[in-house]
């Protein structure tokens, strides 16, 4: 690329406009499923090739949005929609499924994948694995600073893509299940209901404490561009075209290296904003002035005065594309082509006017150069001296033709091959009649109680004390497997110090909640388990796990019984049985949005709801890495014996709040069946999530 691109978002027709006429490069949109804005416009099959056409025409690069967790029985429809993807054919296919990510390598190779910002990649050993696996870009998530983008860019040769405006979710995406946990709407499936834009209250905050403020970087753009960004992301298919061009137009100038007139930001921020913008997680000043929600004086600032000023912006063409244009006459016929200097040409043919003064190569070019409301202006004009014997109207009607011809040529691009090949996996076997194997996860070593020795495992955070950790092991219990942080911005270095430690003291079994903790894991030798946050729901993503050195993965709670039922493969497979769910993993905490900042807490803070329901907060702190977790308000509980556990080898039971008497005597429940408790939930095991 000659610069950084500037990527717009098309929610519909008018924003797909919008975007190209404010002069985008590239533009992300998505199909009638699959997507994560599912409640956008989106464009239909027709749409879809008419929205390629359209952009290829012009220049400007079409990523198509597959970007959500896929059941097992939307693998064959999600991959007919890939194929016929292929046949317009799409620049790029935005991706969150790893497992259909695998999938589309095998059946087209020469299919560009892009890594979806949904699949938490915040590391250089995850744009390593991606790298490695056949992405060719990465879309950072929205959490990491300037700094750390400048070394991810030097881990490997993968182009990174960026948000450089809009909304910003309070959780890392792809490990927010708010929304399911709270309505059944997934966010990982593009039904996200927005509930972290109600009230939660944090002690001392402001009441909406899961509100952040839009991100905006535009007059910074070339600060991700020499970061080493290749791509500006502006966030916003559910929003308006006047945004789109809004956001596209100061995008679009900030690029180019020029000064982003004051209006348009103004008129920009009135047309969307919470409380303003914020720049924290770029610049690493994170904290209360991030937070944020739309207040009535935002939303008067959109006045029909500010829209109109904003639809001028996008009525007509650019005439961004250079073109070179070639006037001959022969015995019969005035010929004129246009070339785009791509291979793209358009030729048209009149008859030459036999009896009439020749036009003049003044008047000729003149008149040539008339390209106005096409894509193209004029590079080189050439003419015969003497001109050509037409009038003006013919020479007109020429260059109309050879303008048509050639925007039809640029829209005709081959196929992406595609190999059809069956959805084939092994059958994974029903588990034998007998209790669920039992694995205790303790967020911190003094909830280890005594019955966990009676379980297939143990699992404590990674920086749990070596000496702790040596107790444990010598005093008879289960195997320990470390807790790989979920959110290692910036300190991949210090997680690796650390695991290589505990490594050679002889435990190197470890459980990554991230794609590049698998990478990270990989690499020093350390046997890899996946956890419920590698997001997975059907067996392409287990098969993908087994062949990456994978021994156990834990699936996603989002599934039903019954859907997790329908997995085949041969990796063994596990499934929360008790514990409170994480609902969100964020950097920015929200105990922290109060006049005093961070409370360092040595204990779990909560949020109050609109419904009086208290959900704990939890800080995981390796030296200056912190990692936020907001947990569900009641722990979910299966007793074991539910008839759709038979189809996995092993639950996971939780402690994240409870004492070790506490963790006990849950477990000693579980153990025997007879579990019971006064205020807990099934989760998603039963209702299941759209």
């Amino acid at each position: 690329m000659k610069g950084i691109e500037v990527l717009a978002p098309a929610g519909g027709e008018e924003s797909l406009r919008a975007a190209v006429f404010s002069g985008a490069d590239a533009v992300y949109l998505g199909g009638q499923a699959f997507g994560a804005r599912a409640n956008a416009q989106n464009f239909d099959r027709e749409a879809l090739k008419q929205a390629v056409e359209f952009c290829h025409g012009r220049g400007v690069k079409v990523y198509v949005t597959v970007n959500t967790l896929l059941k097992e029985t939307e693998l064959p429809r999600v991959l007919e929609f890939a194929a016929y993807l292929c046949t317009l054919p799409v620049d790029a296919i935005l991706v969150q499924d790893m497992g259909l990510f695998s999938l589309l390598r095998e059946r087209a190779p020469d299919l560009v994948l892009h890594a979806s910002t949904q699949m938490s990649l915040h590391t250089p050993d995850g744009l390593r694995l991606l790298f490695r696996l056949g992405a060719s870009r990465v879309v950072l998530a929205r959490e990491m600073s300037l700094n750390e983008i400048r070394e991810a860019a030097q881990s490997c040769p993968i182009e990174l893509e960026a948000f450089v405006h809009g909304a910003l979710c309070m959780s890392v995406s792809g490990q927010c299940y708010l929304s399911a946990m709270l309505g059944g709407r997934s966010g990982n499936r593009g039904m996200c209901a927005q509930p972290c834009r109600l009230s939660f209250a944090a002690p001392g905050g402001t009441g909406h404490d899961l509100s952040l403020k839009d991100l905006s970087f535009l007059e910074e753009v070339k600060e991700l561009e020499r970061a080493g960004v290749c791509s500006a992301k502006i966030e916003g298919r559910m929003k308006r075209p006047e945004y789109v061009a809004a956001a596209v137009s100061a995008c679009r100038k900030g690029a180019d290296g020029e000064e982003i007139p004051r209006e348009l930001l103004e008129d920009l921020q009135a047309v969307f904003s919470r409380s303003g913008f914020t720049k924290g997680y770029l610049t690493g000043q994170r904290g209360a002035a991030m937070f944020g929600v739309r207040t009535k004086e935002d939303v008067a600032g959109a006045t029909e005065k500010v829209f109109s000023r904003l639809r001028g912006l996008y009525r007509g063409e650019r005439g961004a594309l250079p073109v070179t244009l070639r006037l001959w006459e022969g015995a019969e016929d005035v010929a004129l082509s246009l070339e785009d200097g791509e291979g793209g040409k358009g030729v048209a043919l009149a008859k030459r006017q036999e009896g009439l003064s020749p036009l003049s190569e003044e008047r000729c070019a003149e008149q040539l150069k008339k390209l106005g409301g096409t894509p193209f202006f004029p590079k080189e004009v050439q003419v015969p001296r003497e001109g050509v014997s037409l009038t003006v109207a013919a020479l007109n009607g020429l260059r109309r033709e050879a303008v048509e011809k050639l925007l039809s040529a640029r829209e005709r691009r081959p196929a992406i091959p595609w190999q059809e090949k069956p959805l084939c996996f092994p059958e994974h076997l029903v588990r034998e009649a007998g209790p669920l194997p039992l694995r205790a996860a303790f967020r911190a070593s003094s909830q280890v109680c005594e019955e966990a020795k009676g379980c297939e495992a143990i699992q404590l955070p990674l920086n749990t004390d070596l000496g702790e950790l040596e107790r444990l092991r010598d005093g008879g219990f289960p195997p320990i497997l470390l807790e790989l942080p979920r959110a290692m911005f910036g300190q991949q270095k210090a997680v690796e110090a650390l695991l290589s430690e505990r490594m050679e003291a002889g435990f190197s079994q470890v459980v990554c909640g991230n794609w590049g903790a698998l990478e990270t894991a990989g690499r020093l030798g350390a046997v890899p388990h996946g956890s419920f946050s590698l997001n997975v729901t059907n067996t392409a993503t287990l098969e993908l796990l087994a062949s990456l050195g994978v021994k156990t993965a834990e699936l996603s709670f989002e599934l039903t019984g019954k859907e997790l039922s329908l997995l085949g493969g041969t990796l063994p497979r596990g499934v929360m049985v008790y514990g409170r769910q994480a609902l969100m993993l964020t950097r920015n905490c929200p105990l922290a949005n109060s006049p005093k900042g961070c409370r360092n807490c040595t204990a779990p803070g909560f949020l109050t709801d609109r419904k009086k329901k208290r959900f704990p907060v939890v800080c995981t702190k390796i030296g200056s890495l912190r990692g936020v977790e907001l947990l569900n308000s009641v722990p979910l509980a299966l007793s074991g014996q539910e008839p759709e556990l038979r189809w996995v080898d092993f639950g996971v039971c939780r402690f994240t709040v409870e004492s070790p008497v506490e963790s006990g005597t849950i477990l000693k429940g579980l153990f025997t069946g007879d579990f019971s408790g006064s205020d807990w939930t099934r989760g998603l095991f039963y209702r299941g999530v759209e």
